[in-house]
């Protein structure tokens, strides 16, 4: 029941977020092995060789292995359990996210407003609804995003141990202690810059053309739900390059072998790590889960194109 102060109805709405937010953890964890492998792939690692193919247009292409043989690979060399090595830290950082940024913007006046219904707004409510939510949720972003990363990190670089079979980064606490010996502070936010980029980017991107194609053109509200849907897509297909940027400088530097040469070179920052993936056209990498493929160059494929892969053994 609500009484008249409203408590309980704050409580409420702050319960159902809570049950929101869990759900959302609990579909992270069941797909976390897809998440696992589009780690690797975005890090350039192919532990299963390329097949002659054709495209569409019949094109002869070399046919990489999709992310459902990708994690079955994973599962085959490592069991069920491993498929969910760098589970723990990403759901550590997704719960230090959800406090810590609601803390935030409460502390700047940026607490959680029911929005009204469109047709209760004059055109300049709107605005400003829209204003202030927007600016809520670019402070949710960046402070979920600062104080998730170093979790983030810890779970990137326990998924690229599959790569050399170490077990350096094997727990939180093991993993914090080895970043700070090794890298110090900074380690913790390798690759935060082009992370940071990507997500503001998106929200900012993805909220204002749908503000304004809302505005302007589209008034059924089913039509709405699917135009925010498809532009989110639309911007995170187009800034996913720095996806890929913001993986790759978080492995790099680190004393895996998948962060040194020559499966990755050592990169000084985030603008060196995109200027060697662009020159390599290697930006998209990992942007293709289901249909994955590469162009054949020439007929004679140079097996010495990649690094050597290092023989693959069960973790004890």
């Amino acid at each position: 029941m609500t009484n008249f102060n409203g408590y309980a109805s704050h409580e409420e709405t702050e319960a159902n977020g809570w049950v929101k937010f869990g759900m959302r953890l609990a579909v992270s964890a069941a797909l976390h092995p897809f998440d696992y492998s589009k780690t690797l792939i975005q890090i350039g690692y192919e532990p299963i060789g390329a097949r002659p193919g054709k495209s569409m247009l019949g094109r002869p292409i070399m046919l990489l292995p999709n992310i459902f043989q990708y994690a079955g690979h994973i599962k085959k060399v490592d069991g069920f359990y491993g498929c969910y090595r760098g589970l723990a830290p990403k759901l550590v950082g997704s719960v230090m996210s959800m406090v810590v940024s609601e803390r935030v913007a409460e502390k700047l006046g940026l607490s959680d407003q029911e929005s009204k219904d469109d047709s209760e707004l004059t055109e300049e409510e709107k605005y400003v609804q829209f204003k202030n939510n927007l600016k809520r949720d670019i402070v949710l972003t960046v402070s979920g995003i600062v104080v998730s990363h170093p979790f983030h990190v810890i779970s990137l670089r326990m998924m690229a141990q599959f790569v050399g079979r170490e077990k350096i980064y094997n727990s939180i606490l093991g993993s914090i202690v080895e970043i700070w010996n090794t890298e110090g502070i900074m380690g913790f936010f390798s690759g935060l810059i082009p992370k940071l980029l990507f997500d503001v980017a998106c929200l900012v991107l993805t909220s204002s053309t749908v503000f304004m194609v809302d505005k302007y053109l589209i008034k059924d509200k089913v039509a709405r739900s699917y135009n925010a849907g498809f532009t989110q897509f639309a911007f995170s297909s187009i800034l996913y390059p720095l996806q890929v940027v913001s993986t790759c400088s978080s492995i790099s530097g680190s004393r895996l072998m998948a962060g040194q040469p020559p499966i990755m070179p050592r990169y000084n920052n985030w603008v060196d790590c995109w200027n060697d993936l662009q020159s390599r056209r290697e930006l998209k990498r990992g942007g293709s889960l289901f249909w994955r493929s590469q162009v054949v160059q020439s007929p004679i494929i140079a097996t010495s194109a990649y690094a050597p892969l290092p023989k693959l053994a069960r973790y004890q």
